[in-house]
């Protein structure tokens, strides 16, 4: 009996947020472990469903970087990376778009669509839901030397979000699931992180909230604990103080983006966790950072 009171419990203590998120849009950057694992693929899937179930509007974002990695090293092309980001020639951009569009993407609908959900797949190619331009990287060469220009190839950087499409595909109930490919002004594809296109998605949508799955517990103080709740103003100082360091600098960046651009609240979660998305939205302590104005 103990059993079933606990899980009573638990639906009394995520009342509150069901009745404070009723309607409003979330947006998911999905990727990392969760990608990987079945169970958790399945149990993601199944989370997403329910937010929809709930009366939120789920949007979900997808990487796929290791995906693409796997690919181009059976294709016998190397993958290179700088700063973080890859090296996209011609040929790279070919598997990029066929991994995370074809493959990855259609994946993801078919997991939300088996746990009951009405997913459709798009990519920022799709209406020109993402327009991009292309990334460049600087360098600095010495103070009496201006930056030298890393050519990256066909790394893109989001310039616009296109809603439109968003909105008809929400106001029928479908979940959009967004493969970050976009397109240029003359029709080029570009590769673009995922983290960014989250951000910029959930900006242009004013969402409730942005939430990233990672690899890691979230933003973790230097004794490595869980900081549960940062300010805007305390995450600048983690970076300049250097205990926000490594991957999680450009994770932080993009949740500090999106809250400038109307994002209520962003979330930097453990998605190696079961069912970590539900227990950050719908309990008091949540599970790993939330980042706040």
């Amino acid at each position: 009996m103990q059993e079933y009171i606990n899980k009573a419990a638990v639906l009394i203590e995520a009342l509150p947020y069901m009745r404070r998120f009723q309607g409003q849009t979330i947006v998911i950057k999905y990727g990392g472990h969760a990608m990987k694992d079945e169970a958790l693929k399945r149990g993601f899937a199944q989370d997403v469903v329910l937010l929809k179930y709930l009366g939120l509007q789920p949007v979900v974002v997808h990487g796929g970087g290791p995906q693409i990695s796997q690919t181009l090293q059976r294709m016998g092309i190397e993958s290179r990376f700088i700063n973080g980001m890859r090296v996209t020639d011609g040929e790279t951009m070919n598997v990029v778009e066929m991994v995370l569009v074809g493959k990855v993407n259609k994946e993801i609908v078919s997991l939300i669509n088996a746990a009951g959900g009405r997913a459709v797949g798009l990519s920022g190619k799709d209406g020109q839901l993402l327009q991009a331009a292309k990334m460049h990287l600087y360098r600095p060469r010495g103070d009496e030397e201006p930056p030298e220009i890393i050519d990256i190839g066909m790394v893109g950087e989001v310039t616009r979000v296109n809603t439109g499409i968003i909105e008809t595909l929400r106001a029928s109930d479908f979940i959009p699931v967004i493969a970050p490919v976009g397109v240029g002004v003359q029709g080029e594809t570009y590769n673009i992180n995922a983290d960014l296109v989250a951000a910029h998605i959930a900006g242009a949508l004013k969402a409730v909230k942005l939430i990233l799955l990672t690899d890691v517990a979230g933003v973790l103080d230097p004794e490595g604990r869980v900081l549960s709740t940062l300010t805007h103003s305390e995450v600048l100082d983690g970076l300049d103080r250097e205990i926000i360091t490594g991957g999680m600098i450009p994770k932080v960046n993009c949740c500090l983006e999106a809250l400038q651009a109307g994002v209520s609240k962003a979330h930097i979660i453990d998605g190696r966790m079961p069912h970590s998305v539900l227990l950050e939205i719908f309990t008091d302590k949540g599970i790993g950072t939330e980042i706040v104005w």
